[in-house]
């Protein structure tokens, strides 16, 4: 990760912007030595059908899983 001083980000805030989207690099702004800002490159977040589509019909429910299961957590 490229760290960079808050008072230089100023002067040169597009160049840095393009070379964290061509790079991909987290950049870390710091005043007085002190991280302040991430910046880093925007990834999209899969959805629910791309993380779980192949086990789409594969998944068997044998209780309802809308029912409490405090019976089965009793405390000791």
């Amino acid at each position: 990760m490229k760290t960079i001083d808050k008072s230089e980000i100023t002067d040169n805030f597009l160049e840095i912007l393009e070379q964290i989207q061509s790079e991909g690099e987290e950049v870390l702004v710091t005043e007085d030595s002190q991280p302040i800002l991430k910046i880093s490159p925007y990834q999209k977040s899969p959805t629910t059908a791309e993380l779980f589509g192949e086990l789409r019909g594969k998944v068997q429910y044998f209780e309802d899983l809308t029912q409490p299961t405090v019976e089965e957590w009793q405390e000791s």
